[in-house]
């Protein structure tokens, strides 16, 4: 018998380019794939300004990427009838984990509106994303009641 998957997506471009969604659910669990800082339009928000070879030399924007990041989350969530009170287990991606530790406290306590967020969390320093402009990339599960 065959899975039962409900999957979303965005509509950005890399969608179809790389061929996967955003995200799916399968019973009571939602699994989003990597988010990043792309407005509806799938232009990236605050891209970090790049050095000759195309890496990152400013990791001032991780902030406002992640932002971005919770918002495409929380929309995507929201598709589903949930909302960050039902992650339990969140990964952040990032280029720079010094600069994604003090933007990620603040982001984190904001988005999901308390000085501890409910959920696992998981920082790993990595040496590149899909984009060499984006500083970080957040991935999610979330838990709901079986509808």
């Amino acid at each position: 018998m065959p899975l039962n998957k409900q999957t979303e997506n965005l509509g950005v471009a890399w969608e179809k380019a790389f061929g996967y969604v955003q995200a799916v659910k399968v019973k009571d669990t939602i699994y989003i794939s990597g988010q990043l800082s792309h407005d509806g339009a799938g232009a990236l928000v605050a891209p970090a300004q790049l050095d000759a070879d195309g890496k990152p030399i400013d990791f001032s924007n991780m902030e406002a990427q992640l932002h971005q990041t919770y918002v495409n989350a929380i929309a995507l969530l929201a598709r589903y009838g949930a909302t960050l009170d039902d992650v339990v287990e969140e990964t952040l991606y990032v280029l720079d984990v010094d600069a994604a530790f003090t933007a990620g406290a603040k982001v984190r306590k904001a988005m999901y509106g308390c000085e501890q967020p409910q959920c696992a969390s998981n920082i790993i320093g990595i040496s590149r994303l899909a984009f060499p402009a984006q500083l970080v990339e957040v991935t999610f599960r979330a838990v709901v009641a079986d509808q």
